[in-house]
């Protein structure tokens, strides 16, 4: 026992100084958020229905929607909200496929008040034209490659209608569970899960803390909703980064300074991820338009000491400079090995913090079942798969190297809004260190 203390308190003392690191930054504030929700989510309590529920309008931006923009309209037919009090707005920018096809076979299913726009491509100006188009009192944007749980519409409006102050929502995005099980390859499908809880936890856990306290850093552009008068007041979407939810975001609590939040139990089911390649692709657009919008809206507060009382520094500081010490971390481990540092002590070192990390997993797991309540199908499936609890934080480590790749990308590449795909950069690194050690053989040929 004295082997053990002795090793932990004295020999470790480099390792735990990096591991204090995720405990201090990310481990024990998940901790205590998820805690918190937990006793937030006992005092949940149904809203009442207004005298008269109010007309929307529901923007749906079109890019080559083709096989996804009916079943998306489906969804709408089938909302609990009343047909007669919406209004659906096709923004079609520049479409190639044949989604008009799947708009007009719509327009013949369902009773629906459907009209198509044409706008220049690009989502933000498609959003852009079509907002002047909308004559309800509330603005809702769905993305035509998800489907609507049947009571999102209705909760959301909800929502507005009992609380005056309330300017703008974003709701829970979570991938299809129906898709996920029909997902053949194992390795996909194992990483489908993984999207799903990650999508779970930061919805219903994460951004349900951030909302509460007004600081939801991110409305998703898949599902949001606006009272109309706010939208307007806005300069709208910002055509210029990849990131205009985002920056919708901060226009409306930072420059109206107007309250935005999650609702939590209105539910967009999107296509889980067909792959690496498309998650890589998608997680460096989220760091770049991330660190875009960051940019624009921190001014002077980049300041380490704001820490605790600017939650926009927290957020940088915890998604992009602690990604370093990360980096350091997992470097630093295969460095120490040839300085004779004890392998036991680093595989302790690992295991302490793989462990903390799916502790963090394990108590979030809780807290969002209390919030899946309503949603028995969502609860029973995400109950199938708390396995995930255990290789979530791998998920995550490898989405942090991802996100790390998308800050050097956006540094290096800063006017390039597509990024290469997983394989192509992938084969790029391999060349660039085949080509090193051809020239280090050639160096040492010479030589000789």
């Amino acid at each position: 026992m004295d082997y053990f203390v002795n090793l932990t308190l004295f020999q470790m003392g480099f390792w735990i100084t990096w591991a204090m690191i995720p405990i201090v930054v990310e481990i024990i504030p998940s901790l205590i958020s998820a805690v918190r929700l937990i006793i937030r989510s006992r005092h949940q309590h149904d809203l009442p229905l207004p005298a008269k529920l109010p007309f929307i309008s529901i923007i749906v931006p079109v890019y080559n929607s083709e096989d996804t923009l009916f079943a998306c309209l489906q969804s709408i037919n089938d909302s609990t909200f009343p047909n007669k009090n919406m209004q659906i707005v096709i923004a079609d920018n520049q479409s190639t496929d044949d989604s008009f096809q799947a708009f007009a076979t719509a327009q013949n299913h369902f009773d629906l008040n459907l009209q198509l726009i044409r706008t220049e491509q690009g989502k933000a100006k498609a959003l852009n034209g079509a907002i002047y188009q909308c004559i309800g009192t509330y603005i809702v944007n769905i993305d035509s490659d998800g489907v609507l749980e049947k009571h999102a519409l209705m909760n959301m409006v909800l929502q507005f209608e009992n609380d005056l102050e309330l300017a703008a929502m974003t709701g829970t995005i979570l991938p299809q569970r129906a898709l996920i099980k029909r997902t053949k390859k194992r390795r996909l499908r194992l990483l489908q899960k993984n999207e799903y809880f990650e999508y779970a936890q930061a919805f219903l856990s994460g951004r349900t803390i951030e909302s509460n306290n007004n600081e939801l850093f991110t409305m998703s552009g898949a599902f949001s909703a606006f009272r109309k008068d706010t939208l307007l007041a806005t300069f709208m979407y910002n055509t210029s980064t990849v990131g205009e939810d985002t920056d919708m975001t901060f226009q409306v609590r930072e420059r109206l300074k107007r309250k935005v939040m999650l609702c939590a139990d209105a539910i967009f089911y999107i296509e889980p991820t067909p792959g690496m390649s498309q998650l890589y692709k998608q997680r460096q657009r989220w760091m770049r338009g991330e660190l875009e919008v960051s940019r624009e809206y921190m001014h002077h507060d980049a300041q380490l000491g704001k820490f605790f009382h600017n939650f926009l520094v927290r957020r940088i500081m915890i998604d992009h400079t602690f990604i370093f010490p990360k980096m350091i971390w997992l470097f630093a481990s295969v460095v120490l090995l040839f300085f004779r540092y004890s392998p036991v002590v680093l595989g302790l070192s690992y295991l302490v913090i793989y462990l903390l990390y799916v502790l963090v997993s394990l108590v979030n797991f809780v807290s969002v079942g209390k919030l899946l309540q309503e949603f028995p199908d969502e609860k029973h499936f995400y109950r199938r798969v708390s396995w995930v609890i255990w290789t979530l934080p791998i998920y995550n480590f490898v989405i942090s190297w991802i996100r790390l790749v998308g800050i050097i990308n956006s540094m290096s590449m800063p006017g390039a809004w597509n990024t290469a795909t997983f394989g192509a950069e992938t084969k790029s690194v391999g060349r660039v260190l085949k080509g090193d050690v051809q020239r280090l053989r050639d160096q040492r040929q010479k030589k000789e």
